[in-house]
């Protein structure tokens, strides 16, 4: 079974490298299951549709995911539904960014 909470903290070294905020805190991560053991599922986006660091980042988010225990096998889908939007983050991102 795959540690959950491993693995969030994984993707918190996971940088939007225009923002300098991880994906965690910038509130891209939408969901994450493990549909079968050791196979994990995230769901994600991007701060825009048009975000130039898309393949980038979410390659990283792949790649930070496959090092917690457990995981075997990592499939990353970027979804564009809901949009994002600064309300996603985390208090201490929104206070980074100057949104509080």
């Amino acid at each position: 079974m795959i540690d959950m909470e491993e693995v969030r903290e994984k993707l918190k070294e996971v940088y939007d490298p225009e923002i300098g905020v991880n994906v965690v805190d910038l509130g891209l991560i939408y969901k994450m299951e493990e549909p079968e053991e050791g196979t994990l599922h995230i769901e994600m986006t991007m701060t825009t549709p048009g975000c130039p660091a898309h393949d980038m980042i979410s390659q990283n988010v792949e790649w930070a995911a496959a090092q917690a225990f457990g995981v075997g096998m990592v499939y990353v889908d970027v979804v564009w539904d809901p949009p994002w939007s600064p309300d996603m983050m985390s208090p201490e991102a929104q206070e980074q960014l100057g949104f509080r």
